[in-house]
């Protein structure tokens, strides 16, 4: 092979194997004569830099994985926080910590970080992925990662110095006064602590008094979180058994389409109007089987069809209907839940309209004349579902209103 191919593909390799290895530089001198080394694995210049810039921004205690849902990423930044809490307050000095009997300390300690455990492994999602998640059901972990977490803070409370309790007053007299009633004698005593600490006065007592607020709050809070859960639970547990009729309503149609027919006999016509098909009745004799001539007019596709036709005119109506409903922080699609029970709903009402229409219930709307004003009912009576979920969107709007709506009061009220 010549020599100057050989280079060639040499090169070629070196290029492909990418940039060859520097040898190490030489040790150079400082000036007072000591020698430091300049490779072997030490960092220097912007590289150095930007480590210790990463290192000095990283947090001190280790991230956990990024989780699936809004509500697990609250929980475990809410728990770091109160287990960084407790190492700061075990780390005051003696003169500033609360004086506490030091095995009473210790179990106050372990509670926390107990709790603070219990909710971390409620919170994150683990090993098993969406099977775990299937096992473990979502509104059950919310709730024993909102428990602990809250039995955690009255721990932390009981644990800390007044001079913590006082600069958490505030947010605790906000937090009283948002979840229980004007009338509760807990949050009067709130009140009448945080009037006490304007003038300097602040004992053990009073610290009883506010954990025992604080903790009734939390539970109070709790419990708004359940009636929004379970009644989420109920929407769509009836949208579950409304889709169910809804498709035993079209298969029946499709099965024995005579049993369910929505056809229509305009007498000046003199035919049967269905709505994908019609009919003279003169066909069969002078006195026509109108039986007869429905079995051999209706269609398999009538009864599906008109469903969906009331499926989409509810849809169009339920997206109109959602400027009335606002977001909610709870972690469960109440809105979502109302959008999908008004499409069974518009389903089962553009059928049951038609149906009481072709048997004489509304006076004069009896005899319609052609498909058309068939399909057109069919949307009339979808988007009619408003009148029975709108009561149902009222209901879901004062659930809603009632997770921590007890701040607002007249002025001078406690």
């Amino acid at each position: 092979m010549p020599a100057g191919r050989l280079r060639h593909r040499l090169r070629h390799r070196l290029r492909r194997a990418g940039p060859t290895t520097s040898p190490p530089p030489s040790p150079s001198p400082t000036d007072d004569g000591q020698v430091v080394p300049a490779g072997n694995g030490h960092l220097s210049g912007s590289t150095a830099s930007a480590k210790d810039a990463a290192v000095e921004h990283a947090p001190p205690f280790p991230l956990p994985p990024l989780t699936t849902r809004a509500w697990r990423e609250e929980s475990l930044a809410r728990a770091t926080e109160i287990l960084i809490l407790s190492d700061w307050l075990q780390n005051l000095p003696e003169h500033e910590r609360r004086p506490l009997h030091p095995p009473a300390d210790r179990a106050l300690d372990a509670a926390i970080r107990g709790h603070v455990a219990a909710a971390r492994e409620a919170a994150q999602d683990g090993p098993g992925g969406w099977r775990k998640r299937l096992r473990a059901r979502t509104d059950a972990r919310l709730a024993r990662a909102s428990a602990n977490l809250d039995a955690a803070e009255v721990d932390l409370l009981r644990r800390a110095p007044l001079t913590y309790i006082r600069g958490q007053l505030p947010s605790l007299e906000a937090h009283v006064r948002r979840h229980l009633p004007r009338d509760d004698p807990r949050r009067l005593r709130v009140k009448e602590i945080a009037l006490d600490d304007k003038n300097g006065h602040l004992d053990e007592r009073a610290r009883e008094s506010l954990i025992g607020a604080v903790r009734a709050a939390s539970s109070a809070a709790e419990r708004e979180q359940r009636r929004v859960r379970s009644f989420c639970r109920i929407v769509w547990v009836a949208t579950g058994v409304l889709f169910a009729l809804a498709l035993l309503v079209g298969l029946l149609g499709v099965a024995r389409p005579h049993f369910v027919s929505l056809c229509f006999e305009p007498q000046q016509l003199e035919e049967l109007v269905c709505p994908t098909a019609r009919s003279p009745l003169t066909e069969i004799g002078t006195d026509p089987d109108v039986d007869l001539v429905v079995e051999a007019t209706v269609n398999k596709a009538d009864v599906p069809l008109v469903e969906f036709v009331g499926m989409m005119a509810a849809a169009v109506t339920g997206a109109a209907a959602l400027r009335h409903i606002r977001g909610t922080s709870t972690p469960f699609g109440v809105p979502v839940a109302l959008t999908v029970l008004k499409l069974p709903t518009g389903a089962l009402t553009a059928f049951l309209g038609l149906l009481l229409m072709r048997g004489g219930f509304v006076p004069g709307l009896t005899a319609l004349d052609n498909s058309p004003q068939i399909i057109a009912w069919a949307v009339v009576f979808g988007a009619s579902q408003q009148l029975v979920t709108g009561l149902v969107d009222r209901q879901a709007q004062n659930v809603l209103d009632s997770v921590g709506n007890k701040t607002y009061e007249p002025t001078g009220q406690p």
